[in-house]
């Protein structure tokens, strides 16, 4: 199982450290098959080290550059950081970032072989009119995506479950994930939307699904590793 940890805009430099110092302890006895990410802002990126892997939040699309309040690989190679989330549902939304230029940032990454964590995700009225529409509305955002990518994983992540306190049920989770598998030619696939402690188990469970993507849980670096350790 992959267990990915979404900070977003939380933690500063010293709570990053402090995180990974407490969470070290919890990777002692983790299962050896399973793999941890985190994803700290970008003010707190660092060389830190252990058994786990740390990745970008977002980058631009180049090596350096006249590219204000930005960064690009050249910061991130400063820290060993060869591993990125594209495509979240909140930077489609808030940023704005158009399929267009997701697929530019993910083929600029692919050529620099970094391991890429693509997110996708449907609206609640997508949902609501059936897999059917919900299919449709994922693959879309595959334009431009190389899925036979060796270092990709991606990630399902309904917008209507992001940061409410409510998950997809099993049927929905299942049903997806299977026709999402079909599609992307059994790549690694993750869940996220509200993944926690309590409903890991269930989670994990779902065939299909190989890990989870999660976002407000995974602050606290005790609750994160509860979902690791169930």
């Amino acid at each position: 199982m992959i267990y990915a940890a979404n900070f977003k805009t939380n933690h500063t430099r010293a709570t990053t450290k402090a995180y990974i110092e407490a969470l070290k302890e919890k990777l002692l006895t983790k299962k050896p098959e399973d793999k941890v990410y985190i994803f700290p802002p970008a003010t707190a990126l660092d060389s830190y080290a252990g058994d786990f892997t740390i990745g970008t939040q977002n980058a631009y699309p180049t090596q350096n550059g006249a590219y204000t309040g930005e960064i690009g690989v050249e910061q991130l190679t400063e820290f060993g950081i060869k591993t990125i989330l594209i495509g979240h549902s909140e930077r489609r939304e808030h940023l704005s970032e158009s399929q267009e230029k997701v697929a530019e940032k993910f083929t600029f990454f692919k050529e620099q072989g970094f391991e890429i964590i693509y997110c996708i995700g449907e609206p609640l009225e997508i949902r609501e009119q059936g897999i059917e529409a919900v299919m449709q509305y994922l693959l879309a955002q595959f334009d431009g995506i190389d899925i036979t990518y060796d270092n990709l994983i991606v990630a399902y992540e309904p917008i209507w479950a992001i940061g409410t306190g409510r998950s997809a049920t099993v049927e929905e989770i299942s049903s997806t994930h299977r026709a999402l598998k079909k599609a992307i030619n059994n790549k690694p696939l993750l869940y996220g939307g509200s993944a926690k402690p309590a409903n890991i188990k269930e989670i994990s469970s779902i065939d299909g699904v190989d890990g989870v993507l999660v976002g407000s849980a995974s602050l606290d670096a005790g609750n994160f590793s509860e979902m690791f350790l169930a």
